[in-house]
């Protein structure tokens, strides 16, 4: 293993908040640091030690290049690329080309994608593919994907040829002899190579890449969105893992247990044998050295109603801790019971060493949607702080049977909403508080938790309001970051509810071209539910609309809370009309973040829309220095050193945008 494979490693396993002040150290002394990953290393902190840019010169960042891959369809901006060995590496647009780029210049140095299958073309998660993963074969430097139709992919990382030696052939017309596994043969269910696996059994692909942990690939993978499904059938999102240097096939963990494994009790109505989804879409962290992975997953077939699967449902929207060399469950956690509320977890655990009331814990922590943080002694799962099973509304739905608790941290405190009442509602004067209780009269409100209710629902209401909604609370598109030298946890979230009303399934299901599965649920999402809205155009809540949290794991507590970016224009002008001093109300956008040595910088809009890139102090939440910046950076964001010059990547939209000091630049100064 070379030196700089030993220090990587170092700060990934994130041993120690010591260890890894040294590392930094040691590789400032060098004139590159890399983002080995879209979380930049195996605990996804999105921490760099790069200290070249700072409050003093932030200022004076300019635009060095820009990589755009709309000539591949690129639009989501859900891909972090990874800076490994002087070469940025990252997928791009629906068929989720491979790209290399030159990191100083931003000019394509090799891209490679395989033929087109039915199984890409129905992938719903096609241009989300988040990043690549990277390891060493024989000492040459290989980059794993996996693609829409659900292909694990490996190329050499110099040439982006397919890797010799890896996987079998594929018979479908175009595909490279080596290079390639289909994942479908490992996952037990009759499949065409071309076509896929049938709708009517369901459907798999991916939006996250593998993860390598030592000699082994491992896959996590996505379904059908939940609210998008009105039938019952569909395939679990089992997890597969591989040998890295051959393609190997090595284990599968069952996430919906079978007969005789554990969790098996929790399906009722023998529900297992039908039901589907569990899967982990959000990407998969882990402790290196301890050979464990960990991974989020989300709830069972379908969204907003689970009648015909009766219980607890593992393990649907869980942390699922496993060894990486056999697949063994090590532990597990479920954050939410049944769920029938679009509560996935939404993004990749974050690993941390934390120091609780002088006791040096090795920690994994889950940021969700509903607004909690969950927090484990990732080794044996125990919980850092107690979570306590209360006891939660029940539905009224028939045929629905809901657990009669839910899991509720008691630290940290919730970063954001949680359910919603009139005192929620805005209530800057008599009369916009009054409009909000009016345009929220159709709406149930409730606490967390609050059930869905069907059209017709003896209330009188139209649909149940949840707060937070499915997006959230936290979401995928700003994953939280952390600072492993302070073990402090930044967590991006917006207020944000859901109406939600059922219909017949079969009238649900007139809303998907393509729906999965054979037999319709008796309740499903129905397109009737409509959305509040204030007359004035504001939010009909109390701001913040957005904000970062800092959140210190060594105690539980939030250090501080800032709104996001700035008021924008529809609302400052109700204000203004009235007078108001209500402070900075935030955007009410969820905003991609990294966190340095020195600062905490994370991207969003002034009043006037135009798109910033912040630079906060990480102790207080202070603004210590703004720029304006091309756009907003979609998803995540990320910080490198090459050629001895520190590179801040925004991802806008199809392109890539480098940010770095003038002398960066392509021509300019070493």
């Amino acid at each position: 293993m070379t030196i700089r494979r030993t220090i990587l490693q170092s700060i990934q396993s994130v041993a120690t908040a010591a260890l890894v002040l040294a590392c930094s150290a040691s590789v400032m002394a060098q004139d590159s640091v890399e983002w080995y990953s879209l979380g930049n290393d195996f605990a996804h902190t999105r921490y760099s030690p790069a200290d070249e840019i700072n409050i003093d010169n932030f200022e004076d960042l300019e635009v060095v290049w820009e990589w755009d891959g709309a000539s591949m369809g690129a639009s989501s901006g859900r891909a972090t690329p990874s800076y490994i060995n002087g070469m940025l590496y990252t997928v791009a647009g629906p068929r989720r080309h491979v790209v290399a780029i030159d990191p100083k210049t931003g000019e394509t140095a090799w891209s490679y994608r395989l033929p087109n299958t039915a199984r890409w073309e129905y992938s719903m998660r096609a241009d989300y593919g988040k990043g690549i993963a990277y390891d060493e074969v024989d000492g040459r430097g290989v980059i794993y994907i996996v693609t829409p139709g659900f292909f694990l992919v490996a190329l050499d990382a110099v040439t982006g040829t397919p890797l010799e030696g890896f996987g079998q052939p594929v018979p479908v017309d175009g595909f490279p002899e080596t290079g390639v596994v289909d994942l479908l043969a490992d996952l037990g269910h009759p499949f065409d190579p071309y076509d896929g696996v049938p709708l009517e059994t369901g459907y798999i692909t991916a939006s996250s890449p593998p993860i390598v942990v030592n000699d082994t690939v491992i896959i996590g993978n996505s379904a059908e969105q939940g609210y998008h499904q009105s039938r019952i059938e569909n395939i679990p999102g089992d997890i597969l893992a591989y040998d890295k240097s051959t393609g190997d096939f090595k284990w599968k963990f069952n996430v919906i247990p079978r007969p005789g494994e554990y969790g098996h009790e929790t399906w009722e109505n023998d529900a297992w044998e039908w039901t589907g989804d569990v899967s982990s879409w959000a990407p998969i962290s882990a402790d290196v050295e301890n050979n464990l992975v960990y991974v989020p997953t989300n709830g069972a077939t379908i969204d907003y109603y689970g009648g015909f699967r009766p219980g607890d449902n593992l393990y649907g929207t869980s942390l699922i801790a496993l060894d990486a060399s056999t697949g063994e469950r090590a532990w597990h956690f479920q954050m939410v019971h049944h769920d029938i509320w679009n509560y996935d977890n939404p993004m990749n655990p974050i690993l941390l060493d934390v120091n609780v009331d002088g006791q040096e814990i090795p920690a994994v922590m889950q940021v969700t949607k509903q607004s909690f943080v969950y927090a484990f002694n990732r080794l044996t799962g125990e919980p850092i702080w107690p979570i306590e099973e209360r006891p939660v509304p029940q539905s009224t739905v028939p045929g629905e049977k809901l657990s009669p608790t839910q899991p509720f941290p008691t630290k940290p405190a919730p970063f954001d909403i949680q359910g919603i009442s009139v005192n929620d509602l805005v209530d800057w004067t008599p009369e916009l508080r009054q409009q909000a209780i009016t345009a929220m009269a159709d709406y149930m409100m409730g606490p967390l938790f609050l059930p869905p209710i069907q059209r017709g629902h003896e209330s009188g209401k139209r649909a149940a309001m949840f707060c937070p909604g499915g997006g959230g609370g936290a979401n995928i598109t700003a994953p939280a970051v952390a600072d492993p030298t302070t073990g402090m946890l930044y967590v991006s979230s917006r207020s944000a509810c859901s109406p939600v009303q059922l219909v017949p399934g079969e009238e649900a299901d007139l809303q998907y071209e393509l729906p999965t599965g054979t037999t319709y649920a008796q309740y499903a999402n129905g397109p009737g539910a409509g959305s509040p809205r204030h007359p004035a155009q504001i939010p009909y809540f109390k701001p913040p609309y957005s904000r970062i949290t800092a959140i210190n794991m060594n105690t539980g507590e939030h250090e501080w809370m800032i709104p996001t970016g700035n008021t924008p224009a529809r609302v400052q002008q109700v204000i203004d009309a009235n007078n108001l001093d209500v402070g900075n109300t935030g955007t009410g956008a969820l905003v991609p973040m990294t966190v340095t040595s020195n600062m905490l910088l994370y991207s969003d809009t002034e009043t006037d829309g135009t798109p910033m890139l912040y630079a906060i102090n990480k102790a207080t939440g202070e603004t210590e220095a703004a720029i304006e910046v091309p756009a907003r950076s979609r998803y995540g964001m990320s910080t490198w050193v090459h050629d001895g010059h520190q590179y801040i990547m925004l991802q806008t939209g199809s392109k890539l945008t480098a940010m770095a000091l003038p002398a960066a630049a392509p021509g300019g100064d070493h």
